[in-house]
């Protein structure tokens, strides 16, 4: 019998199911975060946007604003020191996307 587990793994792949969300996040969040770590490096919202354009995304810098704010506060990204705001994934970050951090207990950031 086809399980509703095995269902979801198609539909989202094998990655996000291994990932252990809070309630508060969203799909936006995971791209976010895969993105960052896919660059390794640090990147400035309107470069994360451009880069999500380019790629055929649909994550407007609207979006990224309210966000990673949020992904920011829940330290699964953190701002580079220096000069503007650069964006960088924590290895709390990292963590959860290889599915070894349980976020389902977080809750949601006030940003």
């Amino acid at each position: 019998m086809f399980q509703i587990e095995d269902g979801l793994r198609w539909l989202f792949g094998e990655e996000c199911m291994r990932r252990k969300r809070a309630d508060w996040m969203t799909g936006s969040d995971d791209r976010i975060l895969e993105f960052l770590s896919e660059t390794g490096a640090g990147h400035n919202l309107r470069g994360i946007q451009n880069n999500f354009e380019e790629q055929g995304d649909s994550i407007s810098y609207t979006t990224l604003k309210r966000r990673v704010p949020k992904l920011e506060d829940a330290d699964l990204v953190y701002i580079i020191s220096g000069e503007g705001q650069y964006y960088a994934i924590t290895e709390k970050g990292e963590q959860y996307l290889q599915g070894e951090a349980d976020l389902r207990d977080e809750p949601e950031p006030d940003a």
